[in-house]
């Protein structure tokens, strides 16, 4: 696909600095860019790229002055990354929807209804009583078990598995080998030490424009559903237990674990490797940075929290702080002890 840089400021809302006439046909970085290509500049760091770039165009921010001749036409836009990253999508969502029609083999049970402008891959299953949106795309080798819900113009990718009685919403994205809808984590203790499942005849809820991130999993609840609202993104490795609730716009990234029946607010923020406990519930728009441990509700809104088990960020910087000194303080500590049960020689 070719654009011109002209057509493409009208796309993001910008001012054309140079050829609007010049044809582009690919995204790159501004350092690696060559011509056909447009490119963005949004933080200062990489400003110096700006005067070397090969790319045909880049998209700046209208305050940036320039220090010497630019090559490459720029398209000035109030936010850089916001602009690049709408492009972007624009050229992802181009690209798939180039995908139409049904490869063979595949299987759509008699039972089941798929709008139009699908499309299915190779080796993909849709079970009984199936109900699908229009303009759904279901990628090679993905399961759709019975009675699952899909709504229109959401992206399954290859490898995925979808259980049965999962309620996916619009624009939603299952990456590669995500598994939504398997069973939770139930078992219980017998009188012999051994343990007996606890079957999980719940589901998973998927609201509109939620992205399952590749092989993370979301478990079905064991009554009821497992939710994860509108708009909230999930990375790649993450664990979603039995009964968790996630709120709206919430971001959790790769290798978080949220245990049973825990709830997660809106708009928060998971880092990397966060382990959360169950039974409790954070509030709306708590930061949770890499590698802490969660393992009491939080009711003020706003918090950040670090380490394990985590408290507040300010109060857990001091108290590391004091931890990287105990080796000094403990000396200091043995050399005052020492000075007091010396004898007094006067």
């Amino acid at each position: 696909m070719k654009f011109t840089v002209g057509q493409i400021a009208q796309v993001v809302g910008g001012a054309v600095e140079g050829d609007a006439d010049a044809t582009v046909s690919s995204l790159a970085k501004i350092e690696e860019a060559g011509p056909g290509a447009l490119a963005f500049l949004a933080n200062a760091k990489y400003e110096q790229f700006l005067y070397t770039t090969r790319a045909t165009a880049v998209i700046v921010s209208p305050e940036l002055p320039l220090r010497q001749a630019v090559a490459a036409s720029l398209i000035r836009v109030a936010d850089p990354y916001s602009a690049f990253t709408k492009l972007l999508e624009f050229y992802a969502q181009a690209t798939r929807m180039g995908k139409r029609g049904v490869e063979q083999p595949s299987f759509l049970a008699e039972s089941a209804t798929i709008g139009p402008g699908h499309y299915r891959g190779a080796f993909s299953y849709v079970g009984e009583n199936c109900v699908i949106g229009e303009n759904v795309l279901i990628f090679p080798h993905a399961y759709i078990g019975d009675r699952v819900r899909i709504g229109a113009n959401s992206i399954i990718h290859a490898g995925a598995k979808i259980y049965a009685d999962t309620v996916i919403g619009e624009r939603c994205v299952i990456k590669a080998g995500a598994v939504v809808g398997t069973d939770g984590f139930g078992f219980a203790p017998q009188p012999d030490g051994s343990y007996r499942a606890i079957p999980q005849i719940g589901n998973v809820v998927l609201e509109d424009d939620v992205s399952i991130g590749a092989n993370a999993t979301v478990d079905c609840a064991t009554m009821g559903s497992t939710l994860i609202r509108r708009g909230t993104k999930i990375d790649n490795l993450v664990q979603i237990a039995h009964n968790v609730e996630v709120g709206q716009h919430t971001v959790i990234a790769a290798q978080t674990g949220i245990s049973g029946s825990a709830k997660v607010g809106d708009y928060c923020v998971l880092a990397g490797q966060v382990g959360i406990v169950g039974h409790i519930a954070l509030a709306n728009r708590t930061t949770i940075t890499a590698q802490s441990g969660v393992q009491k509700s939080t009711k003020e809104e706003g918090q950040v929290l670090q380490g394990y088990p985590a408290f507040g960020l300010k109060e857990n910087q001091r108290a590391t702080a004091v931890y990287r000194r105990l080796p000094e303080l403990e000396r200091r500590l043995v050399a005052l002890e020492k000075s007091q049960s010396a004898p007094d020689k006067s």
